[in-house]
């Protein structure tokens, strides 16, 4: 998946979490973990794998359940200890969702759901290391390319400005958290 998808369905999740737990929109530091949780696999796996050859796929060590729940617990309670509760969720949240749309995203390509990319190093994966961070990036911007042009992919066009436009109007919504805001301005929960 592209780093938007993993952005989206990571903010749009973190957000309802938020607001079901605390009851408000997340601030701009939740949105910041948000964003770097939704990243963090690909951010570890695809440079350690494609560039410096150190892991032998681009979905490995960062892409495992076993690196997720234990950096995950990690996150969170360091947070809670801390007192920023929501951003370890957001980020938990964020990270977690992120390797399990890997696995799934492969649907749209005519190829089955591949979980074995959860279970590294139990279940090896494709060896994509060592051709390159930019022969990878362009190999899949190709694929992509071709796939919005066939009829299928129209419809995965489709989704994906769906998906884009929620987690931008949800984002609007929660009061565009990250961005400066003019003194005295609330966000729409706030004004309630």
């Amino acid at each position: 998946m592209w780093p938007w998808e993993h952005l989206a369905i990571g903010y749009i999740a973190a957000s309802l979490l938020v607001h079901v737990l605390w009851r408000r929109a997340p601030d701009a530091a939740t949105v910041i973990a948000i964003g770097l949780g939704s990243q963090f696999p690909d951010l570890v796996d695809k440079p350690l794998a494609w560039e410096f050859g150190v892991l032998p796929s681009g979905i490995s060590l960062a892409h495992s359940v076993f690196t997720i729940v234990t950096l995950s617990a990690l996150v969170v309670a360091l947070a809670w200890w801390r007192g920023y509760a929501p951003v370890g969720v957001g980020f938990a949240v964020a990270y977690a969702l992120h390797p399990p749309m890997d696995a799934v995203h492969p649907v749209i390509y005519g190829q089955p759901v591949n979980f074995d990319v959860l279970l590294w190093p139990l279940v090896s994966t494709v060896n994509d290391s060592g051709t390159g961070f930019f022969e990878n990036l362009t190999f899949f911007l190709s694929r992509t390319y071709d796939l919005a042009a066939s009829p299928e992919g129209q419809a995965y066009v489709a989704f994906e400005v769906a998906l884009l436009g929620v987690a931008f109007l949800l984002w609007v919504y929660d009061g565009t958290p990250g961005l400066p805001r003019p003194r005295g301005r609330t966000t729409p929960l706030e004004d309630h």
